[in-house]
């Protein structure tokens, strides 16, 4: 699997992937204002002429890191991020039911263009 060149952008709420200083795939995110507070996958999107790079998986990986490097769960809102934390369980534990549904309020309340 290649290396990717992956970066947050935690102010607009998106972890980028760059290949040649153009932006080639993203998750868009926000952060769960929780106790705990958590991270929460909303989309993952591939521009179309990078599909089947692994890009997708690479960005999801680094998401699970991230959000273990802060001491915060993931919430996986995203189908692709749930399916790949479902495939990767040492890599991605499952967040309790509780802060999943917190998190579905959050994005409802505070984030509808993303719903």
């Amino acid at each position: 699997m290649a290396e990717h060149d992956i970066r947050d952008n935690r102010p607009k709420g998106l972890l980028e992937a760059y290949e040649d200083g153009q932006v080639t795939g993203r998750i868009v995110y926000f952060t769960l204002d929780a106790d705990p507070a958590a991270l929460v996958a909303v989309h993952t999107v591939v521009e179309p002429a990078h599909e089947g790079k692994g890009i997708a998986g690479s960005l999801v990986r680094e998401f699970y890191a991230m959000a273990a490097r802060e001491g915060v769960p993931v919430v996986p809102l995203c189908p692709y991020a749930a399916k790949w934390a479902a495939r990767h369980p040492d890599e991605a534990p499952e967040p309790p039911a509780e802060l999943v549904q917190e998190a579905k309020a959050q994005l409802k309340a505070d984030h509808p263009e993303l719903w």
